[in-house]
């Protein structure tokens, strides 16, 4: 039998020498005269012996009289000589047998019909020499119509031996007998089918391959790197705030107001239980409407810091993973998008920022950009492919681009100028090519119709959260910036390397330089030394072209222009025309914060030096023999991720939340809480999330004058002009703190009696409660 496949050394030697069997002559048919076989050609005898000694591969016999069968490409030609068996040497399949009867000798012999009905053939041969060296082979061929033929040899062999086959189906039959036909006889052989996987294991794949997809560990490891990095924010989340316990207030407020009153009153949203009775009250400052969902989960104040202090970890995690996916959108490998996702997270002026959730949350930009371009089949390294745009993407990055404007217009609105300066730039460098070409460049009208769509929804939220503020500005017309408050706040050259007190490697050796600035919190403005260094490299050395280079460099000397507000060269040519022209810019007291832009380009800088690097050190280690270095010069790739993240490491204070007064919990509105100031009154704020009471306090970016009035007015309570005028604005409880009267008019008159004044007064904990 022969089965050796190709190549595979799988075919069994036939026996050679004096241990060989001589093969009987077969038994005719019936009906057919028998004439004694004729021996084989003496000379291919001993041919097939000699390589049967040397090569051990089975003997190469041409077929006797007969044709090969049609579609076997392996059987070969007939030739007028004796009958023989035909195999091949290393053949993938076995050979057709032709029974031949030349000189008087008979074979019989069966072929398979297109009736598909199977037929036995057996086949002797003689041997001719002092040497046997027959085995038997068998051989099945199925044609195209399903039939199956089997071929028996049988062995000559001692007369005190059975005879036995080389096939698995046991002894040959007596000679003259026929094999029956049974099952195919190869089947015992064939692998078996491959079993269906149930549908659990189907879903376990499923969500194997979805937990060691990229994005899936991206994702994962952006939120453990944001919990570390700002830990202890989530040690004790529902008691403490990172940086300070008086704008985190207010924003924990904003959050927990926005989801409250989207379920009780929608229409009540920009009239807000603070600043009574002042209108548009919640459109005072930026008010993170986009955590509203978060705000409909949990209620009181200590929910209300346990969510600020769990959306102030998610944000630095979105962050980093917009930027992310912006740098692996736009061509750089993972390590070089990891390194600029945690240097735009990251940076040390960002630090300073740790108390303005509205600042922090700024994920969304890269995020919608990266969707953008993906979705417009963009990315910076290989320019611009039509076979890889998909409207869903452009429908997803315009909708995260509306919901980041939501967060507030702070960081909102430049990035609402930035996406439209870019579609009307590529609107007219599309059309320009397109005349230059006079060819029509791929678009096509779904893209179309999502741009159009998503640009129309994006503009649609910007004026309904727009409105709100114009009406304040209209009311307040005090409250709108001047160039002077933008000039306070304009940091100098020096904060570009001047890094905040809470940078854990740079604050402590920066302190003299911080000493020198105006108003550090808002002028330390440092990105980070790695940074700069990575970027400056990234010039040189990177996988974006020069001219992609070149045009970031200029984006981050802009930006950095921008962000001098007055200080570069008064503004004449950066800030002012902004300020003056752009509808909204008048509201951006602080224009360091464009220094988010800054960072971002110099990330992709970065991002293009270290994938060249990466790059580099891959191709160097392919080529290597031995490889040993390898590991060790794939790790050092991973020093520019680790130092960026050493110099993102913080001192960020946590400090514990004054607790809400017995009596906020109890009292009745519309209330006034006294002492009333800018800080204690956003305390207020957020001892007002049980139940959200009508409060006459507030605190915000500008100070109503009402509100002024009340504060001064209420100096002297309780007597009759401040109990009247309370009453004028429809004040029915006043809760005076006895904590936090110490050096104040009330340390005195706390404790005066008012029954003259017709009013009630109650001692409930640590306070006082007037009833008027």
């Amino acid at each position: 039998m022969t089965s050796g496949q190709p190549g595979t050394g799988n075919t069994p030697p036939t026996p050679t020498g004096a241990d060989t069997e001589s093969r009987p002559a077969t038994t005719a048919a019936p009906g057919t005269p028998t004439q004694p076989a004729r021996t084989s050609d003496p000379a291919r005898t001993s041919d097939k012996a000699v390589t049967e000694t040397t090569a051990g591969s089975p003997p190469d016999v041409s077929a006797g009289s007969g044709a090969a069968p049609s579609g076997d490409p392996e059987a070969a030609p007939a030739t007028s000589g004796p009958a023989s068996d035909t195999t091949r040497h290393g053949d993938t399949k076995a050979a057709t047998e032709k029974d031949s009867a030349q000189g008087g000798s008979t074979t019989s012999a069966s072929t398979a019909k297109d009736s598909g009905a199977a037929k036995d053939a057996s086949a002797t041969k003689d041997s001719t020499t002092t040497k046997d060296t027959s085995a038997t082979k068998d051989s099945t061929t199925t044609k195209d119509t399903g039939a199956a033929k089997d071929s028996t040899a049988t062995k000559g062999g001692d007369a005190g031996k059975g005879a036995k086959g080389d096939d698995a189906d046991g002894p040959d039959k007596a000679d003259g007998e026929a094999k029956p036909v049974g099952p195919e006889r190869w089947e015992a052989f064939a692998s078996a089918p491959e079993p269906r996987p149930s549908i659990f294991t189907r879903a376990g794949r499923a969500v194997g391959r979805f937990l060691i997809h990229e994005w899936t560990l991206a994702t994962l490891a952006a939120t453990a790197l944001a919990v570390l990095m700002t830990w202890p924010t989530l040690r004790y989340p529902r008691y403490t705030l990172p940086q300070d316990y008086w704008d985190p207030s207010l924003q924990a407020w904003q959050m927990a107001w926005s989801g409250h009153i989207l379920l009780a009153d929608p229409a009540r949203l920009w009239q807000s239980n603070t600043f009574f009775p002042e209108l548009w009250s919640f459109a005072f400052s930026d008010t993170l409407l986009g955590y509203a969902p978060a705000g409909m989960l949990g209620s009181g104040p200590e929910d209300a810091i346990l969510r600020y202090n769990i959306m102030f970890v998610l944000a630095h995690a979105l962050a980093t993973l917009g930027a992310y996916a912006l740098a692996r959108q736009l061509g750089a490998g993972r390590i070089g998008a990891a390194v600029a996702g945690v240097s735009y997270t990251y940076a040390p002026w960002l630090l300073a920022q740790a108390g303005h959730l509205h600042v922090l949350s700024n994920g969304g930009i890269p995020l919608a950009l990266a969707m953008l371009a993906r979705g417009h089949g963009w990315s910076l390294r290989h320019g611009y492919r039509p076979e890889r745009r998909h409207d869903g993407w452009v429908y997803a990055g315009w909708l995260v681009a509306a919901w980041q404007l939501s967060l507030g217009f702070g960081i909102g609105l430049p990035f609402a100028y930035f996406l439209a300066g870019t579609v009307l730039v590529t609107a007219v460098l599309f059309f320009a090519r397109r005349l230059r070409t006079r060819q029509a460049v791929p678009f096509g009208r779904r893209l179309f119709t999502a741009d159009l769509l998503g640009g129309v929804l994006f503009a649609g939220i910007g004026l309904l959260m727009a409105f709100p503020f114009y009406k304040v500005t209209e009311l307040h017309p005090y409250a709108e910036r001047t160039i002077a408050d933008i000039s306070i706040f304009s940091p100098p050259a020096s904060g570009f390397v001047t890094a905040p007190a809470e940078s854990r490697i740079w604050g402590g050796l920066h302190e003299g330089a911080r000493a020198a600035l105006p108003w550090h919190p808002e002028m330390t403005l440092l990105p980070g030394f790695v940074l700069y260094a990575l970027a400056a490299g990234g010039l040189f050395f990177s996988v974006w072209r020069l001219r992609q280079r070149l045009l970031l460099l200029v984006g981050v000397l802009v930006t950095m222009a921008f962000a001098m507000g007055t200080r570069f060269f008064d503004g004449t040519f950066t800030y002012v025309p902004l300020f003056e022209h752009l509808p909204g810019w008048s509201g951006l007291r602080t224009p360091g914060r464009l220094m988010l832009w800054t960072t971002l380009l110099l990330a992709l800088l970065a991002a293009g030096a270290v994938t060249a690097l990466t790059d580099r050190v891959r191709e160097l280690t392919a080529q290597r023999i031995p490889s040993w270095p390898g590991p060790w010069l794939r790790m050092a790739t991973l020093l520019p991720l680790l130092l960026v993240t050493v110099e993102g490491l913080n001192t960020t204070p946590h400090p514990v939340v004054p607790t809400q007064p017995a009596a906020m919990r109890s009292a009745e509105g519309p209330m006034l809480v006294l002492p009333s100031n800018q800080s204690l009154d956003q305390h207020v704020m957020l001892w007002s999330t049980s139940g959200f009471p009508d409060v006459v306090n507030g605190g915000s970016g500008f100070t109503p004058r009402q509100l002024d009035d009340v504060r001064r007015v209420s100096q002297s309570f309780p007597d009759q002009t401040s109990v009247d005028y309370l009453r004028t604005l429809g004040v029915r409880t006043v809760v005076l703190l006895r904590g936090q009267v110490a050096g104040t008019p009330w340390e005195i008159t706390i404790d005066a009696p008012v029954e003259s004044l017709g009013i009630t007064r109650q001692e409930v904990g640590d306070a006082v409660v007037f009833r008027l």
